[in-house]
């Protein structure tokens, strides 16, 4: 906690010195010498988002890499500097970061940061009983959400640099027409199980937005942050109810180890029932860079295609 502390202020400090937001960094220009907006993200989904908003305009930078869990993530003195240098500052908020976002809305009146959950609606929002009144952060996985926060990180770049504005417009239409086939694509897939049947487990509570979006009854061994373990009765209901349904597959989770999920499936099986591990879902980071679940479109797509084929044993 000491240390989570100190590296909070040292943030703030370096970011209310550096003053950043719209400053001359210095650095980083284009081939024909035109200067980028530099953008810092927390999570990859974030950044994905930019770099399609933002074109050749920007350099986005993401802290989290691919397999990086966002509710345990600590920020390292490299996160500092990069955020320090930062034009604008792009995190999940809604709690999905933890102690890190609370710094960043700490020193929101120095430094041009963007909550990009700010622009959904509340009553769009999930409030899990166990989150005590705030919302579950995991927007992504309705990709008819995850529109918002993409026109959001539209409007915040128009307004943040709006000598490239018709660029940002252009561009957010050209993405937001994609994201539209994706969105339909996921429900064409989804309808492919019976509703009977669309019943996802997997290793954390992650996947909410995805089941109100798509029909999915949804239930995940922890709960909606990793950082709350899970412990023998929570796999031991779990291991009941996926024995009861008779639940074909279960999925781990890119950023949570598998351990948890190999748990719940040696339980099922000493109750008579053998459940498979039906693949791996990208839940709170993408998969790497040079893969096809290095950007959201593929790693929703990936996602929609291995659940699937899963619960209908192809």
């Amino acid at each position: 906690m000491r240390i989570t502390k100190i590296i909070g202020t040292l943030i703030i400090s370096i970011l209310i010195l550096a003053g950043c937001g719209g400053k001359d960094n210095g650095g980083d220009v284009s081939e024909a010498g035109q200067k980028y907006y530099n953008i810092v993200t927390t999570t990859g989904m974030i950044a994905d988002a930019a770099k399609n908003v933002g074109g050749d305009k920007v350099k986005v930078t993401a802290l989290m890499g691919p397999g990086v869990d966002p509710h345990l993530y600590k920020a390292s003195e490299g996160d500092v500097t990069r955020m320090a240098d930062a034009d604008l500052i792009l995190y999940n908020g809604l709690h999905l970061e933890g102690s890190m976002a609370r710094v960043l809305e700490k020193i929101g009146a120095k430094a041009n940061t963007f909550a990009v959950g700010s622009v959904i609606d509340e009553e769009r929002l999930l409030a899990p009983p166990q989150f005590k009144g705030a919302h579950d952060p995991h927007i992504w996985f309705d990709v008819g959400l995850w529109m918002y926060v993409v026109e959001g990180i539209r409007d915040k770049l128009i307004e943040s640099d709006s000598g490239n504005a018709e660029t940002y417009k252009e561009n957010a239409a050209n993405y937001l027409a994609r994201l539209d086939s994706l969105n339909a694509y996921v429900k064409k897939q989804s309808e492919r199980v019976a509703p009977s049947q669309r019943i996802l487990i997997t290793a954390h509570d992650a996947f909410n937005y995805f089941g109100r979006a798509y029909g999915f009854k949804v239930r995940g061994l922890q709960g909606i942050s990793t950082a709350a373990e899970a412990g023998t009765a929570d796999v031991k209901d779990l291991a009941e109810f996926i024995a009861a349904k008779k639940v074909p597959a279960i999925f781990v989770e890119s950023s949570v180890p598998v351990r948890t999920i190999e748990a719940v499936q040696a339980a099922v099986k000493a109750r008579g029932f053998e459940v498979k591990i039906g693949g791996q879902l990208f839940s709170d980071a993408m998969g790497s860079s040079k893969t096809p679940e290095g950007n959201y479109i593929g790693m929703v797509s990936h996602n929609i295609n291995t659940i699937v084929s899963a619960l209908l044993g192809e």
